[in-house]
């Protein structure tokens, strides 16, 4: 049976969310789009975002989610929004009784490109290959991809070794 998962990369302005299929260790792209905010008032910006993700969940229904987690910024304020941001969308998926599980960026840059130092052009580079998508992406669908391609690797190695996925994030 096909594994159906959610990546998410979220931004207080553009979250990116990608969805592909995974069957016996075949990735096939499902879908991706950035849900962009363009309201001032902050709360109106956390309901686009839970919107837009329950919206995804509901077209394509996937069994688990994965999001990047919150990375270390040097303005505070800016890491406190991408935090409301990030609780915004893993809030829609759990509303939806979704298990959520949570990469950090190093770790899903590893995974897709092979280095923890990638920039963003090289995990565009590589989901495209990894997924065979030929058009060009927007950065932020591209990270989500690589979310859900992660998360897609980590089910696979756990799933070898006879173990739950969650004890290898």
């Amino acid at each position: 049976m096909a594994i159906r998962i959610l990546g998410i990369d979220p931004g207080s302005r553009r979250t990116g969310l990608g969805v592909i299929s995974v069957e016996r260790g075949s990735l096939k792209h499902v879908q991706h789009l950035v849900v962009e905010t363009f309201d001032e008032n902050f709360p109106a910006r956390l309901k686009d975002i839970f919107d837009g993700v329950t919206q995804v969940i509901t077209d394509f229904k996937p069994h688990e989610v994965a999001v990047e987690t919150v990375f270390l910024s040097k303005n505070p304020q800016s890491a406190l929004k991408l935090g409301q941001a990030r609780g915004a969308a893993i809030c829609a998926c759990v509303n939806a009784l979704l298990p959520v599980s949570e990469y950090a960026p190093r770790h899903i840059k590893n995974a897709v490109v092979g280095s923890g130092g990638a920039d963003k052009s090289q995990v565009q580079y590589m989901v495209g290959i990894l997924l065979n998508i030929k058009s060009q992406m927007k950065a932020d669908a591209a990270d989500a991809l690589a979310v859900a391609v992660a998360h897609a690797h980590q089910r696979e190695a756990a799933g070898r070794l006879g173990l739950p996925a969650k004890l290898f994030r």
